[in-house]
């Protein structure tokens, strides 16, 4: 019987851990912890469903399907083709790794730069250049990520943050303020909200294939053992990121910063750990960001050189890691806010129909897979999704205010919904129609 060990597991599960815990993942937390202050349970249940539940279930679904190409197969083997490029580009080189790396200098470096350094783009250029030297390095075996993740790099960046979170525990820096905005009358809506705007859902779909290979480098490789241990490294990862997040919102909730004076999360825990260890606080930031963009863009990187690979058989992994790391120093070194603009409207476009995708393989027995109901609801979501996308490049569609939950960035939950219904209703009259026409029917009705 093929079988994974408890230490193995929990090895696999650091690694997903660490290739799901970014930057992002750094930011949105204190920030929520913050807002919602004495809600902040409330904001956090929302939070965990979205920011964890969703990831899960995109590894479970995409271990269970046999890999994103399969899944989206289920659509169309064209819609499957595209798509699946798509995420891996989207979520990898062009947008996901550049905009990591980016952001790891600007919270890791660029407060340590003088004026003059900070203008001139060459330190960028740099940092780009040695982070991506390190990650092509360790890309170029990914059969030891497990050992690399699990054993040195996310224990290290877990305790750099449990120990921020004791500090605060025998040091308290505030406590609890009462709630503002959205967190006063919708706390777990807006949790929900707010941890769908981690958008790791796709990344759990690029990291399938990630876990997969590294299961199988210790034996396991009969599908049914590498989908029921792929959902439990899933599910102890899910864990870990859910106390990671109750500590961070926690202290973000007693940092005492005043909700106007912030505009995100990162400004918030620089706050957080300033008051906590001076000003020696900021070399702590500074390699908590850097360790956390590393291990996302080590895993993302991994994931879009393997599926190429796949893809394109002449071309050899480490040819793939190569030209994806000099590409993505391309990328980084437009700059942070530059990738942003695009990045944003890209995911939203996107990240709709992952979601949707995902959801039709949890029900897809009720519908028997039937492809008909997957292509009708696929492509509602997907018109209300870049025509979403569209607006934030300027070009509105006035139409789309009238969806429920659009002010809310939920406007395709209902399309996604009607595109399911009149698939299944359109299956049934098919199948009518086709009884009525069969041989046999037409036989009585001449009788």
């Amino acid at each position: 019987m093929e079988k994974v060990s408890r230490k193995h597991l929990l090895l696999v599960s650091l690694m997903i851990f660490s290739m799901f815990f970014g930057a992002g993942n750094l930011i949105f937390p204190p920030q929520l912890g913050q807002l919602s202050g004495t809600h902040l349970l409330k904001s956090l249940m929302g939070f965990l469903l979205s920011a964890v539940g969703l990831p899960v279930l995109a590894i479970a679904v995409v271990a269970k399907a046999g890999g994103l190409h399969v899944l989206a197969s289920r659509v169309h083997p064209r819609f499957a083709f595209g798509f699946t490029i798509l995420i891996y580009l989207s979520i990898g080189p062009f947008l996901g790794i550049p905009r990591a790396a980016s952001l790891a200098f600007e919270m890791g470096i660029l407060p340590f730069l003088s004026n003059e350094l900070s203008s001139s783009k060459f330190p960028l250029f740099m940092y780009t250049l040695i982070f991506f030297t390190i990650t092509f390095w360790l890309c170029l075996a990914p059969s030891k990520l497990v050992d690399r993740f699990g054993k040195v790099l996310t224990p290290v960046l877990l305790l750099l943050m449990i120990s921020i979170f004791i500090t605060n525990l025998f040091n308290p820096i505030g406590n609890f303020t009462p709630p503002t905005g959205d967190y006063i009358n919708f706390p777990i809506l807006k949790g929900f909200l707010d941890g769908y705007m981690t958008m790791d859902a796709i990344a759990a779909l690029n990291f399938g294939i990630v876990i997969s290979n590294a299961l199988k480098t210790m034996g396991i490789t009969k599908k049914k053992y590498l989908v029921s241990n792929s959902i439990k490294a899933g599910a102890i990862a899910g864990l870990f990121l859910t106390i990671i997040y109750g500590m961070l919102a926690y202290l973000g909730a007693v940092s005492n910063v005043n909700a106007n004076s912030t505009e995100n999360g990162a400004q918030v825990l620089t706050k957080v750990v300033f008051d906590l260890f001076g000003k020696k606080g900021s070399l702590l930031l500074g390699l908590i960001f850097s360790l956390a963009c590393l291990t996302t863009s080590v895993g993302l990187l991994t994931s879009c050189s393997q599926y190429f690979e796949q893809l394109i058989p002449k071309v050899s992994y480490k040819t793939w890691v190569v030209f994806l790391s000099f590409s993505s120093i391309i990328f980084a070194n437009v700059g942070l806010t530059q990738i942003l603009k695009i990045s944003i409207p890209m995911l939203t476009a996107i990240y709709p129909v992952a979601i949707v995708l995902i959801f039709l393989e949890l029900i897809s027995q009720i519908f028997k897979e039937n492809s008909i109901v997957y292509l009708f609801s696929i492509v509602c979501t997907s018109i209300v999704s870049i025509l979403d996308a569209l607006g934030q490049f300027g070009i509105k569609f006035t139409l789309l205010n009238y969806l429920p939950l659009y002010s809310k960035g939920l406007g395709w939950i209902v399309p996604a919904i009607a595109g399911i219904l009149i698939g299944c209703i359109y299956e049934k009259l098919k199948i009518r129609e086709s009884q009525q026409n069969s041989p046999l029917n037409l036989k009585k009705s001449r009788i």
